[in-house]
């Protein structure tokens, strides 16, 4: 008798957590999910690769009566030739950020470039130097591509009532703090601020060589402006606000890597500036203040490879630079 009723309820309790749990998804999703566009590969506009762009209720405007736009690269942790995967991926990166894009009042751009099986040694979320010499038009010169996005984005803005300014507030941790970090220096122009954080066990050095030794990219500059037939641009770099912070605790170090260093490259910056993360980090920041880069180094006691426990403080950091005119 008691089996026959747990059998005949069985079912409707089962469709009430289910319809329980559906409820909590969607309130958890919903502010996201409605407010998020999802902007489809434009090939003639520049970009191959989708984008989601996320526009809060309320923005910040600058005295100009411009919004800001935040971009955050994607970075999905392994590689993939499943393109539903990184665009999944990108989307809750999205959704992850929401929080940040809220608290400053700036609209959020996720590019979903897609990290490759098939191309594995072209490391696209980090920016490295085969995303610069590759000929694959998907995966070639995302830099571009980026900027793409950010002017398609801006032109979705601005019809809607918005207009935007053009240079960006960019942050990333880890690999994506690679791109963000790379970027800036290859387009000094776009960015108003950059928040960089674990950059892969050293962040691009803003100068040619060290001594003798050449800093080939993706160590230095040395190479630029043949890799991109563009000049590093030293006086818009240097006016560029940029936050750069590492656990003391973080070990990971994408020089022991083959798919973002080409090996040569990564022994030659471990010679000249030690063989870990925190050894190079002092190293990196006089390199910084030699080129006169506006760039503050922070070393944060106690933590490891940590975004989270990290993120407030890039956000500070983008809040007071939104604070200035």
């Amino acid at each position: 008798m008691a089996l026959r009723r747990f059998l005949r309820l069985a079912p409707k309790v089962m469709l009430g957590l289910l319809l329980v749990a559906g409820i909590g998804v969607a309130v958890l999703l919903g502010p996201y999910a409605l407010r998020v566009e999802h902007v489809a590969a434009e090939p003639r506009t520049g970009f191959h690769s989708d984008y989601y762009l996320y526009v809060p209720a309320t923005l910040h405007r600058d005295e100009r009566g411009n919004a800001t736009l935040l971009v955050q690269p994607n970075n999905s942790g392994r590689t993939s030739d499943d393109i539903g995967f990184h665009r999944r991926d990108a989307w809750m990166t999205g959704f992850e950020r929401k929080r940040i894009a809220d608290e400053l009042g700036v609209a959020l751009l996720v590019p979903a470039f897609p990290r490759t099986a098939r191309d594995w040694r072209t490391y696209t979320h980090a920016l490295d130097r085969d995303v610069l010499t590759t000929r694959d038009p998907v995966l070639s010169r995302l830099d571009l591509q980026l900027i793409a996005m950010i002017d398609d984005a801006s032109a979705r803005l601005c019809k809607a009532g918005t207009p935007v300014d053009p240079r960006v507030l960019l942050q990333g941790f880890s690999a994506s703090a690679m791109f963000a970090n790379r970027f800036t220096v290859l387009h000094p122009d776009r960015v108003r601020a950059a928040s960089i954080g674990s950059p892969g066990g050293w962040p691009i050095a803003p100068v040619a060589k060290v001594g003798v030794d050449a800093l080939p990219y993706p160590a230095g500059i040395a190479d630029l402006s043949a890799l991109t037939g563009t000049p590093f641009d030293a006086a818009a770099f240097a006016r560029v606000p940029q936050y750069l912070y590492l656990g003391d605790a973080d070990d990971n170090d994408s020089l022991d890597f083959n798919d973002g260093w080409d090996k040569p490259m990564a022994n030659e910056v471990d010679r000249l500036f030690g063989d870990t993360p925190l050894a190079r980090w002092t190293h990196a920041e006089t390199l910084y203040a030699r080129a006169g880069a506006n760039a503050r180094f922070e070393l944060v006691p106690g933590v490891g490879h940590d975004r989270k426990a990290l993120q407030d403080r890039s956000t500070a950091f983008f809040r007071q630079v939104l604070a200035t005119p």
